[in-house]
């Protein structure tokens, strides 16, 4: 597929905005040296509004555009759950855990381990951090937007790739957080204005031309694609192999309300570098919990531009609707249908000029989540590693000297690792399990850090250090025990461990570097309190009507 001239004059059209966007707030004043504050968390003065554009551009990327779709293509709506119970997540954070980290004045989440336990914590973690920011969050962008690249324009893989990660780096690693959220503000338009589009035509072609009409074909021809509670074997999806499997293995019935989707939403929304920083970089508390609740508002409207389109292309497959549509579907190298294609090849069937914006908007998605998980790579390894074992009294801009070049190593190893991801049929699926080898010790120790006084740090280095085990022990015992599932045992095991070490470890006393915390500390504003019932409201409707 070739881009028109006006797909194309939007498309860059859209590129120079977001580099020159970049560089111009990246720009230093006379006689001001950028420093790690600066850098690292933008100057601390983001608004409410860039707050929560920034949340949304971080962590909308190729695995929702892209691995969402192909996942609502196998799965249904089922799969939105991760996108609305990411509103409810982002609350309890707001309240809860947010006023502890801006009150702590921390740079990074390691930071916070630092000073809640020691340094065997904290340089744990950040490792831990690092190694899933650079082999599963960095590399799957990649791979997925070069997939969307190869889709639609037959760009090689390797191209793609590499294409993305410079575009990402040419601003980001220049400008640091501020040239990431600012620009996430653009990035946020394009992406709901490109992908709302996306989903209109797609309910246009299944509609006959009336897109109101089109979601109704859409609840007729696979209504079990609408269920939000899957029970076991109800339904089966493929395995990309050219077999099928459960998906109950995804998404495993009430689990995903009740169960480990807490601990993974928690662990991603509340005690990820890459979403964290965007808050701590806010001007105050205040500003910073008004951010996530315009985030949770958009997270809510997420579904619709991410899932829908993946569920309309499974009708367009099953009703034969477009001999190309279909053949585009097809992995060339094994000539199956593959959902992870479904967004894609949706993108080749948009008239001129939309097909510009939505391929901006993807490529929105893509460069914005890759310059945040670079600069949160390159914050954790300065701040709490480089700092601790090699720059001990080096300059501020020697600080930042660094932090360029961990991001530029970072994205190389990814470019490298990328292409090995193309085996899989749901990336999305990919992304979920393997962050959950960590999830539980990350929520383990980070929960009862903050509400637990009697917790100690050989307690949280048992519980940082058996996640990764655990979950593999469990993972070759019981290989058909859904991941979410998993991951809630394996809280479970590492939250007794923890009770069990620091009460035999401090006898009933409490941790000399315990947090101290009251009701005081988790007041909120009248304008939050409405956000928040507006937000559990329209939750708990969404779950009624399509449970």
């Amino acid at each position: 597929m070739l881009l028109e001239p006006l797909d194309l004059l939007i498309f860059f059209g859209y590129c120079f905005l977001i580099i020159g966007m970049g560089l111009f707030v990246s720009r230093e004043k006379e006689g001001h040296v950028k420093n790690s504050s600066d850098y690292f968390l933008a100057s601390k003065a983001l608004p409410w509004w860039a707050v929560g554009a920034s949340l949304i551009a971080s962590n909308i990327s190729a695995e929702q555009f892209i691995g969402m779709s192909g996942s609502g293509f196998a799965l249904g709506l089922a799969i939105s759950t991760y996108e609305w119970m990411a509103a409810a997540t982002l609350l309890v954070v707001a309240i809860f855990f947010l006023p502890v980290y801006m009150k702590k004045g921390i740079y990074t989440m390691p930071g916070f381990l630092l000073d809640r336990y020691d340094t065997r914590v904290r340089t744990t973690m950040a490792v831990f951090w690092l190694l899933l920011y650079v082999f599963v969050n960095l590399t799957s962008v990649l791979y997925l937007g070069a997939l969307s690249l190869n889709t639609i324009l037959n760009i090689p893989l390797s191209y793609g790739i590499l294409g993305l990660a410079l575009f990402a780096m040419i601003y980001s690693i220049y400008g640091g957080l501020k040239a990431v959220a600012w620009t996430d503000v653009i990035q946020v338009v394009f992406l709901i204005a490109g992908g709302l589009a996306t989903t209109f035509i797609a309910l246009q072609m299944v509609g006959g031309g009336d897109a109101w009409a089109g979601l109704s074909v859409l609840r007729s021809e696979v209504p079990g694609h609408f269920s939000m509670i899957l029970s076991q074997g109800e339904m089966m999806i493929p395995d990309g192999k050219g077999g099928t499997r459960d998906a109950y293995l995804d998404l495993p019935g009430l689990s995903v309300l009740v169960g480990g989707m807490w601990i993974t939403n928690l662990s991603y929304w509340g005690f990820n570098q890459y979403i964290t920083q965007r808050a701590l970089a806010a001007k105050s508390l205040d500003e910073a919990q008004k951010g996530m609740i315009f985030a949770g508002f958009l997270k809510l409207l997420m579904p619709l531009i991410v899932v829908i389109p993946g569920i309309a292309a499974l009708v367009i497959v099953n009703n034969g609707l477009d001999a190309g549509f279909i053949e585009s579907m097809k992995d060339p190298a094994t000539g199956l249908i593959k959902s992870d294609r479904a967004y894609p090849t949706l993108l080749q069937v948009l008239p001129t000029g939309l097909k510009g914006l939505a391929f901006a908007a993807l490529t929105a998605a893509i460069v914005s989540s890759l310059a945040s998980m670079a600069n949160s790579t390159s914050t954790i390894f300065t701040m709490d590693i480089y700092n601790k074992y090699f720059g001990k009294e080096k300059s501020e801009a020697h600080q930042v000297k660094v932090g360029r070049i961990t991001a530029i190593v970072a994205f190389l190893i990814a470019a490298i690792v990328a292409p090995a991801l193309g085996q899989l049929d749901q990336a999305f699926q990919f992304i979920q399990e393997y962050t959950g080898f960590i999830s539980p010790g990350v929520f383990a120790i980070f929960f009862f850090g903050v509400f637990w006084k009697k917790t100690t740090s050989n307690a949280a280095l048992v519980g940082a250090a058996l996640s990764i085990p655990l979950s593999v022990v469990l993972k070759i015992m019981l290989p058909n025990l859904p991941f979410i599932d998993r991951m809630g045992w394996v809280f479970l095991i590492l939250a007794t461990l923890m009770i069990v070490i620091s009460l035999a470890e401090g006898k009933g006393k409490d941790h000399p570097k315990s947090i101290e915390i009251n009701a005081e500390l988790f007041k909120t504003s009248t304008g939050f309190k409405i956000g928040a019932i507006l937000i559990a409201g329209i939750i708990a409707g969404l779950y009624t009507i399509f449970w």
